[in-house]
């Protein structure tokens, strides 16, 4: 099959593509009844999880459950683990189907996911927005923007993407015709997703997927339960056997089996700084077998800021806080975790924060009035309790500091005062609901800009609060190389598919900004075509003849 750039009748175009709008749960609204119904059923329920390779499911008994991190005794489901047998056999499944989908007609690859998108603003909505609060502790809020909006967005907004890709071709001389095919890549993309948000796990392997590209995607083993429900989301739009094979299991060991195989061609991550480093270096040493350079696309920590100047609303600057801070238990890579406060603002900053944080409901997220639910497991749970057990000494508690794993992994909202300015509590990532507070004298604005912009690894999120223009000038400047994602008196969390394309460079990822056509384009392998209309049948230039014409 010849792809559709040239052989289809008439220049097609998607339909008019448009952010998902977000539906805000509020008592007596139709949404309100129908997620607390889903959440209802779903809890009722225990569901099995099969991998699917090949368009088939796959059990191999090897079982490994999916809880509630709010209430950890109880199992969502259980879910069957790849063995070496079953990631080979994805891999020859992603293979298998890679000449006919690579050449599909973009309209037909565009299809499965613009009707994928439709499914999910429709009939699908409820049900996983109820699978990433039950099985990620997300409240309804942060599921709907998530697991509902986002991820419709992604799979909408990236087909305007690929056409505008498509649409960018070269100049032709007379008598040429220059144009660019946008190839697949020649092997399967390793999809390697996080458990922070399904938007993301349903994201990274579609985006390529999108492409032409098939992949092996390997959840994060703590978003087992919404990746099923993505994968038969997908299903249902017609997605064909083997473009996207859903392997669950262990991460190294399902990237041992991949990186090591010549078909290998790329990798498409979000998770932790030290993996990606990882996977990155076994890429490196593994060139000589590759049949091709993998493109290496990832997103990973990050350590986000928010400065204060003293002319910041204060207001607006502790909402911004608690919300960037604290919402889905600060799991989130854009998170805000250190706050660099001016001192002529502090005492009555503190006050607010302090005030506003003590009424923070923290529980089940069944239950729609809690603001935060639980972490994600006990390891995130343990580590986060010895930071706070570590901020008793080498810190001051200002508020929260609470930890309990009897029924599920809550950790309460916590902010801290920190005095010294190189503490790795404003340098090192937790990834959790605390946040650290430096107050800086008035005078020293410049002097915290350059300790931001250093003090720290990370390059992903920042904000900056103020009212002063040239402050804000300064900032922007200063911490230029500091976030991808930068926002001027906002919470630096939140990002919308199509309207801040999402990714941050030194130790935060590559910076191929998902939600955008940077990130399509690093799934095609361009090929140029020139056609000459009359080729030349003299090989002799005017410039060798010796007579004057």
């Amino acid at each position: 099959m010849i792809d559709s750039h040239f052989t289809e009748q008439g220049v097609m175009q998607p339909p008019t593509l448009r952010n998902e709008p977000v539906k805000d749960y509020a008592p007596g609204s139709p949404e309100r009844s129908d997620i607390k119904a889903e959440l209802e059923a779903m809890s009722r329920q225990q569901i099995e999880m099969p991998l699917i390779i090949g368009g088939k499911d796959v059990r191999t008994g090897q079982l490994e459950p999916a809880v509630m991190p709010h209430r950890h005794s109880h199992v969502l489901g259980m879910a069957h683990l790849a063995g070496q047998e079953e990631v080979l056999s994805a891999i020859a499944a992603a293979n298998k189907a890679w000449p006919d989908w690579s050449q599909r007609p973009w309209t037909e690859r565009a299809a499965v996911f613009l009707k994928a998108a439709e499914l999910l603003s429709g009939p699908w909505r409820y049900k996983l927005n109820a699978a990433t609060m039950l099985g990620q502790s997300k409240t309804v809020h942060q599921a709907e923007i998530d697991s509902a909006a986002e991820l419709i967005d992604f799979w909408r907004l990236n087909v305007e993407y690929m056409v505008r890709i498509y649409s960018e071709q070269p100049s032709s001389a007379p008598g040429t015709w220059n144009r660019v095919d946008y190839r697949a890549l020649e092997g399967f993309v390793l999809a390697i997703t996080p458990f922070n948000f399904t938007a993301i796990a349903g994201n990274l392997p579609a985006a390529p997927a999108l492409m032409g590209n098939t992949v092996v995607w390997k959840p994060a083993r703590t978003a087992k339960f919404a990746a099923h429900y993505v994968m038969e989301i997908l299903r249902e739009a017609g997605l064909p056997d083997g473009v996207i094979n859903l392997v669950y299991g262990s991460g190294a060991e399902i990237s041992r089996i991949a990186l090591a195989d010549p078909g290998f061609a790329g990798l498409h991550y979000t998770g932790s700084t030290e993996v990606f480093n990882e996977l990155y270096g076994k890429i490196g040493n593994g060139l000589g077998r590759y049949r091709t350079y993998p493109r290496i696309v990832g997103e990973t920590g990050g350590k986000n800021f928010i400065v204060a100047h003293r002319s910041a609303d204060s207001e607006a600057l502790a909402t911004a806080i608690i919300h960037g801070g604290f919402e889905y238990q600060g799991q989130k890579c854009s998170a805000a975790s250190r706050i660099f406060a001016p001192r002529s603002l502090w005492l009555k900053l503190r006050e607010r924060l302090c005030d506003e944080i003590a009424t923070i409901r923290v529980g089940d997220v069944s239950d729609l009035s809690n603001f935060m639910g639980a972490v994600i497991d006990q390891d995130s749970f343990d580590r986060l309790a010895q930071v706070i057990a570590r901020a008793r000494t080498e810190a001051t508690i200002l508020t929260g500091g609470a930890a309990d794993k009897s029924e599920g992994y809550f950790i309460s909202p916590t902010l801290l005062l920190v005095e010294d300015v190189d503490s790795d509590f404003l340098s090192k990532e937790f990834f959790g609901p605390v946040a650290s507070v430096f107050v800086y004298d008035d005078d020293r604005f410049e002097d915290v800009l350059a300790k931001v912009d250093t003090t720290a690894k990370y390059g992903l999120t920042g904000s900056i609060f103020s009212q002063d223009r040239s402050a804000i000038a300064m900032a922007s400047n200063m911490l230029r190389g500091a976030a991808g994602n930068f926002y001027i008196n906002d919470k630096p969390t939140g990002a919308v598919v199509g309207q801040q394309p999402f990714g941050g460079a030194r130790a935060s990822g590559t910076n191929d900004k998902a939600g955008s056509l940077w990130n399509l384009i690093r799934w095609v392998s361009p090929r140029t075509i020139k056609e000459t209309y009359v080729p030349a049948t003299n090989y002799r230039y005017p410039y060798m003849s010796d007579v004057v014409t």
